[in-house]
């Protein structure tokens, strides 16, 4: 009579999800902490700048990136905030916060290209620095700030992505507090001797009562 001899899955078919896994938590983290800082280092930057008239002369006007729109900034935090809490959560939780970054990264892109070519910011200094409300900046010029922070979005924007396809095969932080329902061993209780002063004091040092009360 024959037997037969179940053969295991190749080891390179078994590895390929955790490998997936491992390689997609590192893009993620790596894209969405370097998007996070460059789409908040590029709001503190210099947008847009042009002139105002003001009493017959030119006065040079400059606007950062939080003077334009606040959107990329506040959505950095939102995303670097997610990236974190992808970790805390599992299952339905982890694809709702995973989907919080990926919008993140998207409303970090549309707001900084919406911002490329805002002008504004600069109408409203034009107006303060000339006393005239109708007054409107001239020689409008933009820097390249706004498309980094464009890029900035777009890699937590990928970071979020990854988060949705790989996220089940992520580790989460919260695993290693949990029980494994492995039965605890109950310590024997030391029987003390009221007649040995020694086990007294050794009981008293473990926090028990040597009377047995």
């Amino acid at each position: 009579m024959g037997y037969v001899t179940a053969v295991p899955p190749p080891r390179s078919e078994a590895a390929g999800p955790a490998r997936a896994g491992r390689l997609s938590l590192a893009v993620a983290l790596l894209a969405g902490a370097l998007g996070a800082a460059v789409a908040l280092l590029s709001t503190r930057q210099r947008w847009s700048e042009g002139t105002a008239t003001v009493a017959g002369g030119a006065f040079p006007l400059t606007a950062k990136g939080s003077d334009v729109t606040g959107v990329p900034a506040a959505l950095a935090i939102v995303g670097l905030a997610a990236l974190v809490a992808v970790f805390a959560v599992r299952k339905a939780g982890r694809l709702l916060v995973a989907g919080v970054l990926a919008l993140s990264g998207a409303g970090i892109v549309v707001a900084a290209l919406l911002g490329a070519g805002d002008s504004s910011a600069l109408d409203e200094q034009a107006a303060k620095a000339s006393g005239d409300t109708s007054a409107t900046v001239a020689s409008l010029s933009h820097t390249a700030w706004p498309y980094v922070a464009v890029v900035g979005g777009a890699l937590i924007l990928v970071a979020g992505l990854l988060a949705l396809r790989y996220g089940r095969l992520w580790p989460a932080m919260s695993g290693r507090y949990e029980r494994d329902g492995a039965p605890k061993v109950r310590r024997k209780a030391v029987v003390v001797d009221p007649d040995r002063p020694e086990d007294i004091w050794k009981a008293l040092d473990r926090g028990e009562d040597p009377t047995g009360a």
